[in-house]
């Protein structure tokens, strides 16, 4: 766990630059982010907490679908999840 008077680099949780598409359309952490102490937090925070959380989270879900790991039903279910999670998520920042 980063400590709470360490120092972060700037790209710390950035999705596009710690966790970017590649051309396959999978996503991929590159060489420099692998040698980097803060990386499995940097991950954690940029796939759960990040502003694209959403996104990326749609995005396992999707590939789950296409895959024939899930069905119709737990694909809608999950994405109504996600979006009802950003909604609650909205509601509380707002107050």
């Amino acid at each position: 766990m980063t400590k709470k008077n360490e120092s972060l680099p700037n790209c710390f949780s950035d999705i596009d630059t710690v966790f970017p598409m590649t051309n396959t359309g999978l996503r991929m952490s590159p060489e420099k982010c692998m040698a980097c102490k803060h990386k499995t937090n940097c991950l954690k925070e940029a796939i759960q907490k990040g502003p694209k959380a959403m996104e990326v989270q749609e995005e396992y879900v999707d590939r789950a679908y296409d895959s024939g790991t899930i069905g119709f039903w737990a694909r809608w279910s999950r994405k109504k999840s996600l979006h009802r999670n950003a909604q609650k998520k909205l509601q509380s920042q707002k107050k």
